[in-house]
Formats: structure tokens, sequence, C-alpha cells
């Protein structure tokens, strides 16, 4: 199962510059997702981290490596996806962290993430980001998922 940027916005309520998912092409509903961010100097960090020699933040990979899992841990859910604004779902645990290699102007970033529990309220994953086949950032990621009162 595939995505463009239109199917995700449907699926994410992030927008811009806060998305930073632009491409699905490998979904297995509530299993795994192999996603793409192209990093372009267009990116507003870039500004402050830093002038003279552009990274993308660790911290933004792993929002990165979150919202991806956001899509295939909601996909098949008919009543519920975080863009529908009945539920907020939260980053809340990071594990194991480790950044491998600068991300920088001009990459694209694979994003892979598997399920290694999800339920109604926690969902636990393994994630690592990828440049050219290089790791870039690894990491176990927690996120909790929250009914929002109306």
């Amino acid at each position: 199962m595939e995505l463009d940027i239109k199917q995700i916005m449907e699926r994410l309520p992030h927008r811009y510059p806060m998305l930073l998912v632009d491409r699905v092409i490998e979904m297995v509903p509530g299993k795994s997702i192999v996603a793409i961010k192209n990093v372009t100097m267009n990116e507003p960090f870039f500004t402050g981290h830093f002038p003279h020699h552009p990274v993308m933040p660790g911290v933004l990979i792993i929002e990165a490596l979150a919202q991806a899992a956001a899509l295939f841990s909601f996909e098949g859910e008919n009543d519920v996806t975080p863009s529908d604004h009945k539920i907020a779902y939260y980053l809340v645990g990071v594990d194991g962290a480790r950044f491998r290699r600068p991300v920088v102007p001009g990459d694209q970033l694979r994003l892979e993430v598997t399920a290694d529990r999800i339920s109604r309220s926690i969902c636990k994953y393994t994630a690592q980001a990828t440049v050219d086949g290089q790791l870039a950032a690894e990491a176990k990621i927690m996120c909790a998922i929250r009914v929002l009162e109306e």
C-alpha cells in the first residue's frame, strides 16, 4: 500500500512545518511502514541548525518516525484517525536513540518502523531512518493514544 502527500494529510493532523512524512512507499496496516522524508534547504530549522553547516535535528528525525508509525497504526480503523480530532497521538517515550550520520539538505530520509505492540492506549515500535542505505538514526519509540473531550 502506498500513500501520497494528500492521503497522508487526510490521516495526520500535522501541517507545515511539522509534517515530516512526504510519501509512503510500503505499508502493512498494524504491522510496518516504509516512508520518505525529502530533506531540502528550505526546511525552517536549517536557518538556525546550523547556518554554516545545516544538519537536521535528531529530535525531528525521531518525530518523523513517530508520524510514520501513526500512519500504519490507524490504517484500517474505520472510526478513528489522528486527523479527525477525536483522538490525540502523543510521542511519550524514546529509548536507545542513536544518531549515526548527519542528515543534510538533499538527503532522502527513508523511515522504517515496525510495530512491537499496538493497543488502544499505548503503542511501541522499533524504528530506523536511513539515507542511501546508511543508518542515520534508530530508536525504540512509544506513543500514547488519548480520546479528546469535546
